[in-house]
C-alpha cells in the first residue's frame, strides 16, 4: 500500500541560520576551499524542418530550447547534474548523454543526472528507438537522431570548457515557496473511487476546470550555491506538466522556461537550472483553457514562487565533506499488456499503432529490461539537503512520499531521467483507470510502487561512508 498519509508539502518547509558574514566567512572559506561548482548552458534548439516530438520545426521563437547544469568538483569524482529543454530521452539516448557528459567532465556515467522538462514543442531522444527502425527500412521521424549527436557532441565541448572557470563554493542556500494557481491534479475520480475525467494541461471544459486542485505539490524548492555572498548557480524543483499549449511547429520552453528566464533576469550572477518533479499525473488544466496568452500568466505565477523561494532562501557553510552521491540500481516491472514477440511482428507488419505511438521506444525498453537492465536511482546529499534523481513521468505521490520520509531534511525532487518507463503510476492508480496508467501510456506494472518507494527509502536512510579515500564514493 502506498503511503496513507501526505504531510502537506507546504509544511515541510526547513530552516536553515544566515551566517553573520564577518563571523563566519573566514571559517567558511577554509572548509570549503576545495569544493567547486563549474556552470554550462548550451542551446538546444532544433532546426527548421527538423523533426520534434510531434511536428516539424516551422520556425523560431524568441526563447529557444536549452541545456543546462552544472559539475560539482571536489567532493570525489565529479557530480553532473543537466536538465535538456526536451520532451524525453530514453534508452541508448540517455546512455549516450550520460556518457558524454561523464567523459568531459572527468567522471563516471553513474555520477551523471540528465533530465528533461517534458515541454511538447520539443525533440525527442532515444537512439535504441532510432536504430530500431532504420534497421527495419522505416523512417524514424521523431527518433531520427543527427541533430541529438550534434548536441552531444557541442555540450561534450561546453562541459569540458566550463571546468577551468569553476568558482569556489563556500555556502548552500536551501529555500522553498507555494506557487498560487498553476498545478492541479489530472485525475479526477469518480464515487467508484475511478477515473471520470482526465483534465488535461488544456482544458477548455468549464465544468472540469472548476473541479479541485486535487493532490499535488505546491512547492518549488530552491537549492543554491554561493561564493561568498556572490550567488553561483540557482536549481530550482517544482512538479507539474509543463504545457500551456503546443503544436506549434516553433520550439519553445513553455512557461517554465519563461520563468526560468525571469529569474536569469532578476539574478543574472547565477545560472538558472529548472528541473521538474514528479509530475506526471500534475498539469495546468484547472488554471488554463489552452490561450496562448495563459503561458505568460502561469510563468509569472511560477517565477512569482521562485523569487519568494529566493527571498527565504537560508544560507550555511557547505564543504566538500558535506557532498555525497548514492546510488540504488533497481529493476523497473515492465507492464504486462507488452511483448517482445507482439511487438516485433508489429514492425514486421507495419503496424500503424506501432509507428505513431512509440512502438520502438517500447520494444527497446523491453529489450533492455529481458537483458537484464537497471536503471540508477541517485540521492545527491548537500549537507541537510536530498535530491533525488528519478526516471520517467512519475506520479506526485512518490514525491510526496519522499518528503514525509524525511521532514527533517530539505528534500528535492527531479523525474524525467531515463524516459523509457513512461508514466509510472502508484499500485492504487493502476487500478483506478485513465489514461496515464493505460496500456498507451505505462510501460511498468503496478509492483513498480514496491521496488521504487523501498528504494528511495533506502536512499533517504542511508548513512553514507566515504570508502576508498575519496569523499562521495559511498557503500551501505
Amino acid at each position: 500500500m502506498f503511503v496513507r498519509f501526505i504531510v502537506a508539502a507546504g509544511l515541510l518547509l526547513t530552516a536553515g541560520s544566515r551566517p553573520h558574514a564577518a563571523e563566519s566567512e573566514g571559517l567558511a572559506r577554509s572548509r570549503s576551499a576545495a569544493l567547486r561548482v563549474a556552470t554550462f548552458d548550451l542551446d538546444a534548439t532544433p532546426p527548421i524542418g527538423s523533426m520534434m516530438a510531434y511536428d516539424p520545426v516551422t520556425n523560431r521563437w524568441d526563447l529557444g530550447l536549452r541545456a543546462r547544469g552544472i559539475v560539482v568538483l571536489g567532493a570525489g569524482e565529479p557530480i553532473v547534474l543537466c536538465a535538456f529543454d526536451w520532451i524525453g530521452m530514453a534508452n541508448e539516448g540517455h546512455d549516450a548523454f550520460q556518457a558524454a557528459l561523464a567523459r568531459a567532465a572527468g567522471t563516471s556515467p553513474r555520477r551523471v543526472a540528465v533530465h528533461t522538462l517534458h515541454q511538447h514543442d520539443a525533440p525527442d531522444c532515444d537512439f535504441s528507438a532510432e536504430r530500431i527502425l532504420k534497421d527495419e527500412g522505416l523512417d524514424p521521424r521523431q527518433f531520427e537522431g543527427g541533430f541529438q549527436r550534434q548536441v552531444l557532441d557541442r555540450l561534450e565541448s561546453a562541459v569540458r570548457e566550463s571546468l577551468p572557470r569553476a568558482q569556489p563554493v563556500t555556502h548552500l542556500g536551501l529555500g522553498q515557496a507555494r506557487v498560487e494557481k498553476v498545478a492541479s491534479n489530472r485525475r479526477l475520480l469518480g464515487a467508484d473511487g475511478k477515473v471520470r475525467a482526465v483534465r488535461w494541461t488544456a482544458m477548455p471544459d468549464p465544468q472540469i476546470r472548476a473541479e479541485p486542485e486535487g493532490t499535488i505539490d505546491p512547492v518549488v524548492s530552491l537549492v543554491s550555491f554561493w561564493n561568498g555572498e556572490r550567488p553561483v548557480a540557482v536549481l530550482s524543483y517544482y512538479a507539474t506538466h509543463p504545457q500551456s499549449y503546443y503544436r506549434t511547429g516553433i520550439p519553445n520552453p513553455d512557461f517554465p522556461g519563461v520563468a526560468r528566464f525571469f529569474r536569469q533576469l532578476a539574478v543574472p550572477g547565477a545560472l538558472h537550472v529548472h528541473f521538474n518533479g514528479a509530475g506526471g499525473n500534475i498539469g495546468a488544466g484547472k488554471y488554463n483553457d489552452g490561450s496562448p496568452e495563459n503561458r505568460l500568466v502561469l510563468a509569472e505565477r511560477l517565477a512569482d514562487g521562485m523569487r519568494r523561494a529566493w527571498e527565504s532562501t537560508k544560507r550555511q557553510p557547505i564543504a566538500a565533506t558535506d557532498v555525497s552521491w548514492t546510488l540504488e540500481p533497481v529493476v523497473l516491472p515492465p507492464a504486462k499488456h507488452l511483448s517482445i514477440e507482439k511487438l516485433e511482428a508489429q514492425i514486421k507488419d507495419r503496424d500503424a499503432t506501432f509507428l505513431t505511438q512509440g512502438g520502438a521506444s517500447r520494444l527497446a525498453w523491453l529489450r533492455r529490461c529481458r537483458a537484464g537492465n537497471r536503471i540508477d536511482l541517485a540521492c545527491l546529499a548537500l549537507g541537510g539537503a536530498r535530491i533525488l534523481h528519478l526516471p520517467g513521468e512519475l506520479f506526485v505521490e512518490y514525491q510526496l512520499a519522499a518528503k514525509a520520509e524525511r521532514p527533517d531534511l530539505f528534500v528535492a525532487v527531479a523525474a524525467y531521467g531515463d524516459y523509457a518507463p513512461w508514466y509510472i503510476g502508484t499500485a492504487v492508480a493502476y487500478e483506478q483507470g485513465g489514461y496515464e496508467t493505460s496500456p498507451a501510456a505505462s510501460n511498468v506494472s503496478p509492483e513498480v510502487e514496491g521496488v521504487l518507494m523501498s528504494a528511495i527509502r533506502k536512499l533517504l536512510r542511508a548513512q553514507p561512508r566515504a570508502t576508498s579515500g575519496k569523499a562521495g564514493d559511498l557503500k551501505f
